[in-house]
């Protein structure tokens, strides 16, 4: 195994003992000569571009206790990768130590009791495999190539939300490793306070190795029905005054998120709308078959869409609908905040950059956090945005990095004008380096409890290349 010859590890100048490090890992231990290191620290987010000292793919919690005492005992940055889809591009960094959990990957499905036992590098594919077979799920987000812990982390809004919750609001317990080498497992009962951080706080408390969630049954034996409602451009506002008021009221079974967006020139969509703007909905009904043509009918029914895409399909089609639109490698700038209401102010500034997507994958969505995830208090878990309204994103996203400018200039530019308009903080899976103020206004009045729990657990800030909340200052 080639070794480092320098790096710029938080201890000095001194090359750390890596070779030292691979002797102790049942895993790779891959650093900067090696043929594979340009693969180990690519991202989902092509626009990142870091170089670690070393990438341990590990290969099970004794690995990842190895690699924190290391990082810890030689000073150098540690970075946590699961899935690698977080929008910074935090699971890597320059000179940095990254544990990468990606060989983690098994899962234990129990279906009498109604919960799954994942590692911590799961993807929510491997999940959704493990449990839709049995016709059940646990909250996820949108894309099942995402990694299971960054956003079961952060909080994890998706098609359930409604009905069950977030992705937090499912967690049972956590197999974590902290700052100090300990492994923990913390559910309601043990190491409660560091359980009530994870949900919600990021990784600023420790690496997960592997999580247990309740899930739920849907559908019918896994089937819902679901898919695209596509209208055309000219018709966002009145699609957004409808849906703002349409969707309160929907059965929680029924969730859809809005987007504006560029059809993709692509088979199910009719060959004549490729390339067309369109303001879309995408709807998921998990309830009895029997009830659903009279819950979909108020969304079948509004205005004159361009396309009903609404259809049975395992759930596992519909969470896996967008990975081949947006698979990695592609360039990525995000924007987002929280969404109290979709006034009509910022209804017009949907109009006007949605007209000038600057590219066919940037797009804007609005997801809801309704029913059943709103019905949650805000210092039940660390995700505190439980008033209702919706996590709002804008991603200029295109292939080629010649248009990297471009996409950056467009998601500024909107978010900028839609900012005050909007909740203030925003959900921090889709946040990228943005500082200390945002994260605080993300967490509201539950920052100062986390600062609390991340000073017992990691008073030194070992667990810092995320979105970070500082270790409260001794009393």
């Amino acid at each position: 195994m080639n070794t480092m010859t320098q790096t710029a590890g938080r201890a000095g100048s001194v090359a750390p003992p890596y070779a030292e490090l691979a002797t102790k890992l049942r895993g790779a231990l891959i650093t900067p000569d090696d043929a594979g290191y340009d693969g180990a620290r690519a991202v989902y987010n092509a626009m990142i571009d870091r170089r670690p000292a070393a990438i341990a793919r590990v290969a099970d919690a004794a690995d990842v206790v190895q690699c924190v005492n290391f990082a810890r005992v030689h000073g150098v940055e540690l970075a946590v990768r699961g899935g690698g889809h977080n929008a910074g591009g935090l699971g890597v960094w320059n000179h940095a130590l990254v544990i990468d959990l990606g060989a983690m990957r098994s899962t234990t499905p129990d279906p009498a009791g109604h919960r799954v036992r994942v590692d911590g590098g799961c993807t929510w594919s491997d999940v959704d495999h493990s449990t839709v077979a049995f016709g059940m799920a646990t909250p996820t987000g949108f894309i099942a190539s995402t990694g299971v812990g960054g956003l079961a982390l952060g909080g994890g809004i998706g098609y359930l939300s409604r009905r069950f919750g977030l992705t937090v609001d499912n967690l049972l317990s956590a197999d974590v490793v902290l700052a100090d080498g300990r492994l923990v497992t913390a559910d309601e009962h043990n190491y409660a306070d560091l359980f009530w951080a994870l949900r919600g706080g990021g990784g600023n408390f420790g690496v997960v190795t592997s999580f247990t969630f309740r899930c739920h049954d849907i559908g019918e034996n896994g089937t819902i029905i679901g898919g695209p409602v596509l209208y055309d451009l000219a018709d966002t506002a009145a699609v957004m005054r409808w849906y703002r008021e349409l969707l309160p009221s929907l059965p929680e079974e029924l969730n859809g998120w809005l987007g504006l967006i560029t059809i993709p020139p692509a088979p199910p969509f009719p060959e004549e709308l490729w390339g067309r703007k369109s303001c879309a909905i995408v709807w998921c009904y998990t309830g009895s078959h029997d009830k659903a043509n009279d819950v979909l009918a108020p969304v079948r029914d509004f205005g004159a869409p361009l396309v009903v895409g609404l259809q049975e399909m395992p759930f596992t089609v519909l969470q896996s609908a967008f990975d081949g639109l947006y698979p990695p490698g592609l360039q990525w700038y995000w924007k987002a905040d929280f969404v109290h209401e979709i006034s009509d102010e910022a209804i017009g500034i949907h109009e006007k950059y949605g007209a000038s997507l600057p590219t066919g994958h940037s797009t804007m969505h609005l997801y809801p956090i309704d029913g059943a995830a709103a019905r949650i208090p805000e210092t039940a878990t660390a995700f505190a945005y439980r008033g209702g309204g919706w996590a709002g994103v804008i991603v200029g996203v295109d292939p080629d990095p010649a248009n990297a400018q471009l996409i950056t200039d467009w998601a500024k530019a909107y978010w900028e004008e839609l900012h005050p308009t909007t909740a203030g903080g925003a959900y921090i899976n889709f946040m990228m380096g943005e500082g200390e103020e945002r994260i605080r206004a993300s967490y509201l009045d539950n920052y100062d409890r986390l600062a609390q729990i991340k000073a017992k657990y990691d008073p030194q800030n070992l667990f810092h290349i995320n979105q970070n909340i500082s270790p409260a200052a001794a009393a």
